[in-house]
């Protein structure tokens, strides 16, 4: 048994005298023996944390053990300015091959700008560096993902690599070059579907731990559990996080050291509080920026079983590591995916129902301040004007009366002089107040202007309006509101109306009832004010 002391976290490449790696058939046999193949390539590709560089490091000590040439380069070396043309990034692949095979590096004896530098970099290879050294050479390219976050540079690189494999197919050099691409499938999300690192050679799609060799990672942590079971722990562990080697490990860590019971451990790992956490929410940003996998991945979440979805959706979440493929289309690889991103796009679409909410209610109180006086809280002249024509020609199209009562606060400018604005403002509240317990179901209150106001009585007939003006009168008279310098001479706030009304017709316009509700009110101001008026201008139809 391994002592706790001793237990390394686990992330990154074990070594090969790791207790911890576990044989990985067939996946080692087929890689060692295409890399002894002249000319040969190998494609090793899987989602981060599958075990690519651990595998890769077993094939070079294989490659060595054969007696060849090995030229291990990994692009998380490169330093940013190495990336800044593809003539830079080739010397320094050129140099750096050569000190791996430990060659001085030559580059100005064979760099020639007028043919370029892919030309540059090929004749490097095959007059010098293989030239050189009479064994194979594997030349093994880590971490070529990166390469696709400069994409001119990308649409030059991966072409040459390719020129390279299928020149071994006649030139004798080229046969000693063994090529071995390592990459991270993440590296297709942002990608065309058509797009891919290198899709000659060998392909090794590295696949989940079955139970038998989750078994054995488990008995390498020295981890033991009662048999005879109905589910054992392995089982559940399975089900929760899948067979990915990373995950796996991590949990057996923490069970070796005893930080968390497998009940704790399974309960906490679907959420942010888990020892998956930050691996949860790496796949959770790449999503984010992809709106059609989120869409995708929910479809999946919603099924249970297989389903099938967008094809590209399918294949870039399968490069994330989310589904795996089946007969029915996709499924989740784990109940760890499952349950985490069903919370998380369950809240995401709660927020953005919430959202859409509060926009809709932000709407219809944006429509309210356009069509409200904010003072009185009566419509305003805007919504005024709009019901009035409305209702002008429903009087002509029905043949039923239409009237407008005008209303005015006499000697207002007098009152705003004498208690200030403020009062003023009260005032009016005051009376509005008034003329809307007035209103009737289909009348409209709007505040006119300033301290004038206009109420429009639909199928409402002259002796209607003018009975309920002079109520609407007598009522904000009865308010008793103080106004000294009234020049009614009663010492308090009063009203004078004008009142009109009309059977319209097709073809006139709305104006004339305005015109003629408020010649009505100039003649009840000119009698003394305090007074409904009834308006003579316009006739019972036009």
């Amino acid at each position: 048994m391994i002592s706790t002391e001793v237990v390394e976290f686990p992330g990154g490449p074990l070594p090969l005298n790791s207790p911890f790696y576990v044989y990985r058939p067939p996946q080692e046999e087929l890689v060692c023996q295409e890399v002894e193949k002249p000319g040969s390539a190998i494609r090793i590709q899987a989602p981060r944390k599958m075990g690519k560089s651990s595998l890769l490091t077993r094939l070079l000590a294989h490659a060595k053990a054969q007696g060849y040439g090995v030229a291990h380069i990994d692009f998380q070396e490169v330093d940013r300015a190495a990336f800044g043309s593809l003539d830079k990034l080739l010397r320094w692949l050129c140099a750096n091959v050569s000190r791996r095979l430990r060659l001085p590096p030559q580059l100005d004896d064979y760099w020639d700008e007028e043919v370029g530098s892919k030309v540059s970099c090929t004749i490097y290879f095959e007059e010098y560096l293989l030239e050189q050294i009479d064994r194979p050479i594997v030349l093994a390219l880590n971490e070529v993902n990166l390469i696709f976050e400069h994409s001119e540079i990308a649409q030059e690189f991966f072409p040459l690599l390719r020129y390279w494999y299928e020149q071994a197919k006649h030139v004798d050099a080229f046969q000693k070059l063994r090529l071995v691409i390592v990459h991270s499938t993440e590296v297709y999300v942002p990608l065309k579907i058509n797009q891919s690192p290198f899709n000659v050679g060998l392909p090794i799609r590295l696949a989940d731990f079955n139970l038998a060799q989750a078994h054995e990672l488990a008995d390498r942590y020295g981890l033991t559990w009662d048999e005879g079971e109905l589910r054992s722990p392995i089982d559940e562990l399975l089900k929760m996080v899948g067979g990915n080697p990373y995950r796996l490990g991590l949990a057996f860590y923490y069970l070796r050291r005893g930080e968390l019971t497998l009940d704790q451990l399974l309960k906490t790992a679907p959420t942010s509080a888990g020892i998956y956490s930050a691996h949860l929410q790496d796949l959770l940003i790449a999503l984010q920026q992809e709106a059609p996998l989120k869409e995708a991945l929910w479809q999946a979440i919603a099924a249970g079983d297989g389903v099938a979805i967008d094809p590209v959706s399918a294949y870039k979440l399968n490069s994330l590591g989310l589904v795996s493929f089946t007969n029915q289309g996709v499924t989740l690889s784990c109940e760890l995916y499952r349950l985490y991103f069903q919370s998380q796009l369950f809240v995401e679409t709660l927020s953005y129902s919430a959202r859409l909410q509060e926009l809709k209610e932000e709407n219809q109180r944006l429509k309210y301040l356009v069509d409200i006086d904010s003072l009185t809280q009566l419509a305003n002249r805007r919504s005024l004007d709009r019901y009035l024509a409305i209702n002008w020609q429903q009087s002509a199209g029905m043949g039923t009366s239409l009237a407008l009562i005008l209303l005015d606060v006499d000697d207002f400018k007098a009152y705003n002089d004498t208690y200030g604005h403020p009062a003023g403002d009260r005032c009016l509240r005051q009376i509005a107040g008034v003329i809307h317990s007035h209103q009737r179901s289909p009348d409209l209150v709007a505040r006119y202007g300033g301290e004038e106001f206009a109420i429009v009585l639909p199928q409402t007939n002259a002796k209607e309006a003018t009975e309920l003006a002079e109520k609407m009168r007598v009522a904000i008279k009865s308010l008793a509101i103080p106004h000294e310098n009234s020049k009614t001479g009663q010492g308090i706030v009063t009203v004078s109306i004008g009142v009109a009304c009309v059977v319209s017709c097709l073809g006139s316009d709305c104006s004339v009832l305005l015109l003629a509700a408020d010649k009505a009110l100039y003649h009840s101001k000119h009698q003394g004010r305090d007074l409904v008026t009834l308006s003579e201008a316009i006739a019972t139809s036009l």
